[in-house]
């Protein structure tokens, strides 16, 4: 038995749709929208809005529409600055660091490459300068995997290859990201 009359204003619990008692039947109620539309419904998907209920869900869901405000998206553009900041360039080839390669070791060599990237890398965090270009070669990769274990300590910093058309294969640029 249902406990609406023709002409109730009624809505619905799981939507927001409200509208007046149009016909009532033994399972449902039609009822017809505020949008002129005639919709059917079983008796539990409805409630009365009598006069005392001052706000409705449909009510509500309207001022919420109304105050939705689009969201912009978040886009991410280079400050003009970042865009035309030079880079850094640091060689690392053995015979741009000593004036004999012959005569030290690989390891000796490996070290001397390594505490230069080093000292480079903390230089250029401590005048600001966003980008580094790490000069290694292509040879066996071995410096350019002790770069990599070398700019994973840094919390501050994103690295990857370098252009190519520029530097082959053996450069990795270095980005040092700063609080401004």
């Amino acid at each position: 038995m249902s406990h609406f009359k023709i002409g109730d204003t009624v809505e619905t619990i799981d939507d927001v749709i409200k509208g007046v008692v149009e016909s009532i039947n033994d399972r449902s109620v039609i009822i017809l929208s505020d949008d002129g539309f005639p919709l059917t419904f079983d008796f539990k998907e409805l409630v009365l809005i009598s006069d005392d209920i001052r706000v409705s869900n449909y009510e509500i869901a309207k001022i919420k529409k109304e105050k939705e405000i689009p969201k912009r998206r978040k886009t991410t553009v280079l400050r003009t600055k970042e865009r035309t900041a030079p880079k850094m360039e640091v060689d690392l080839h053995i015979n741009q660091l000593v004036k004999n390669p012959k005569a030290i070791s690989k390891f000796d060599m490996l070290n001397l490459q390594l505490d230069t990237a080093k000292r480079q890398l903390d230089f250029a965090i401590s005048k600001r300068i966003q980008k580094i270009v790490f000069i290694h070669g292509v040879g066996e990769g071995v410096l350019k995997e002790e770069l990599g274990y070398l700019f994973r300590k840094y919390d501050n910093v994103k690295y990857y290859d370098a252009d190519y058309q520029k530097y082959g294969l053996g450069a990795t640029e270095v980005y040092v990201f700063q609080n401004f």
